[in-house]
């Protein structure tokens, strides 16, 4: 069955990349279709509760199950297939990182205005709660290398794409969200070499990410390189 798994995507989401790398890291063979969010097929928007990615498409006898929303994908991952435990066994552990899981879909949220404003103003004011949230993720951060040390967790599964945003974005400036995190820049790097990671997008991300600032005028753009 789990070969018949098929993960509806669009190249840029972030939480379609979670589900991607919770399937990698649990070792899953899965289609992966991408459809175009500007041009949602009919198909899409018959199986799609919110009109949203990802879906994940789950064989049953006689028909399939539909997925949505990432959290929900990534659990019944962990819950229901073998492979690497991405949760700790402990429930009040587990329910920690359930809490910071979500608190990575609040960088999402700021992140999505940050990436897609076109007053300077607007990006400035989400630059400086971007700092503020990294600051208090380094605060709970250990000895590394990943969240909560050598394991690999689905935290690291809902960060891994929030960094890869800034892989792009150091192209164009230095936004200083990290300077002065030491620990949240080494967790940075150790997600960026991650396999799961890398296989999560396609090899056209970056370009995809700097066409789409470039559609939406991003004030990000215009940002000055400022000196190291």
């Amino acid at each position: 069955m789990n070969a018949h798994l098929t993960l509806i995507s669009h190249h840029l989401c972030p939480y379609v990349q979670r589900a991607a790398i919770a399937l990698a890291e649990k070792g899953v063979a899965f289609e992966r279709v991408h459809i175009d969010l500007a041009d949602k097929p009919d198909w899409f928007l018959k199986i799609s509760p919110l009109d949203k990615v990802p879906l994940l498409r789950v064989p049953q006898e006689g028909g399939e199950a539909i997925l949505f929303e990432s959290s929900v994908i990534c659990e019944y991952l962990e819950e229901a297939l073998p492979g690497a435990k991405l949760h700790p066994s402990e429930p009040l552990n587990r329910a920690r990182h359930r809490g910071w899981m979500e608190f990575g879909s609040s960088i999402l949220s700021d992140l999505w205005i940050f990436e897609t404003t076109q007053d300077a103003e607007t990006l400035e004011t989400k630059q400086k709660a971007l700092r503020s949230k990294f600051a208090t993720v380094e605060a709970e951060l250990g000895d590394g290398p990943y969240f909560a040390g050598v394991g690999f967790s689905l935290v690291d599964a809902v960060f891994a794409p929030i960094f890869r945003y800034f892989d792009v974005f150091d192209r164009i400036s230095d936004h200083g969200v990290f300077h002065g995190l030491p620990r949240l820049r080494g967790w940075r790097q150790a997600l960026s070499a991650r396999p799961s990671v890398v296989t999560a997008v396609t090899e056209d991300y970056p370009e995809r990410l700097l066409a789409f600032l470039k559609r939406h005028d991003a004030a990000l753009l215009k940002a000055r390189k400022i000196a190291a």
